[in-house]
């Protein structure tokens, strides 16, 4: 069984290709920028069983071509990897890709196991470069954990993608772009790294739930920043990509 908030069955924004999209329940960072606050609380959600979501993702395949295939997000998708392990070996026995859209702060093993077996693509959410930043943006401490996982991951040898969410004046600063591209330069599992541009599309989800969003006084970017943003990235990275 996994506890599922939603599944998506035609995104084309979250992996390569045509994809299901299974957002799971429950995450233990509270971003001060989530745009699906209403994901976090653990104890929301919808038991499904996993024969039952490999199903829907079979009747599927026909639409995902070459490409597509089955992401799982969230919430934070690896408070399930226990679940998460048969259901990706499931699907990995269907011949359908599986990629995993996290934010690395679990490195258990079953999360292990996932990643070094199952796992034909990690996306990877970083949050912010410095410890201060990180506890801001996430309310929790130990921003090394998502970088340890990162490791983790480069050193299975497998493919991953980063994501960055621009945020003018918190995240999207010259000096954190560069150190952002220092980190990684060297990583060779790394495909691409797609920026998402700050908005303020899940404040009203916020309110509906008794919550002050935090981030009332942030702009969107402007192209220009969008732009100084991608060009500084591609000096370290193969790929950039503006979502």
């Amino acid at each position: 069984m996994l506890n599922v908030h939603s599944i998506e069955s035609f995104g084309t924004h979250d992996g390569p290709g045509i994809r299901m999209v299974v957002f799971l329940q429950g995450c233990k960072l509270k971003c001060q920028y989530c745009h699906n606050p209403d994901t976090i609380d653990t104890h929301g959600g919808e038991e499904i069983h996993i024969e039952d979501l490999v199903k829907k993702a079979v009747n599927m395949k026909s639409y995902f071509g070459d490409k597509g295939g089955v992401t799982v997000s969230g919430g934070e998708p690896l408070l399930q990897a226990h679940n998460l392990v048969p259901f990706f070996k499931r699907l990995k026995e269907e011949g359908i890709h599986t990629n995993l859209d996290t934010n690395g702060r679990l490195l258990n093993h079953p999360a292990i196991e996932l990643l070094d077996n199952y796992a034909d693509l990690v996306m990877l959410d970083i949050k912010h470069m410095t410890e201060e930043g990180f506890r801001k943006i996430t309310g929790v401490q130990n921003k090394e954990t998502t970088f340890n996982f990162a490791k983790h991951r480069e050193a299975s040898g497998k493919k991953m993608w980063l994501r960055y969410v621009l945020i003018p004046g918190i995240t999207n600063t010259p000096e954190l772009l560069h150190q952002l591209g220092n980190y990684f330069k060297d990583y060779k599992t790394i495909e691409q790294i797609e920026l998402q541009p700050y908005h303020k599309l899940g404040i009203h989800k916020w309110e509906a739930l008794g919550w002050e969003y935090q981030l009332k006084g942030a702009r969107e970017n402007t192209q220009e920043e969008l732009k100084e943003a991608s060009s500084i990235l591609s000096n370290y990275f193969k790929k950039v990509k503006i979502n």
